[in-house]
């Protein structure tokens, strides 16, 4: 089996500076950026939402393996926002 990680996602053009074609999924891996095959953007809510991948960087665990410099995940979970503790607790 493939090993688990958990890396950054977002939408590649709003968040990650990459070239595309609109928005689209992408994740961080060590440092890199990759867009993402086998899942899409508006697979995990709307990318629009305040948490959403065109405004937020969030944290998925994934598994899959680079392809022609794209990630194929074989399985993705978006992790929950964590809120933020308030301010002198």
């Amino acid at each position: 089996t493939r090993k688990l990680l958990t890396v950054e996602a977002s939408c590649g053009s709003c968040n990650f500076g990459m070239k595309g074609k609109g928005c689209s999924l992408a994740v961080r891996v060590e440092g890199k950026s990759y867009f993402v095959d086998g899942t899409t953007i508006d697979d995990h809510g709307d990318p629009h939402e305040s948490d959403g991948f065109c405004e937020a960087i969030r944290k998925a665990e994934v598994q899959g393996k680079i392809v022609a410099d794209r990630f194929r995940v074989s399985y993705f979970k978006l992790l929950p926002v964590k809120k933020a503790e308030p301010a002198g607790q």
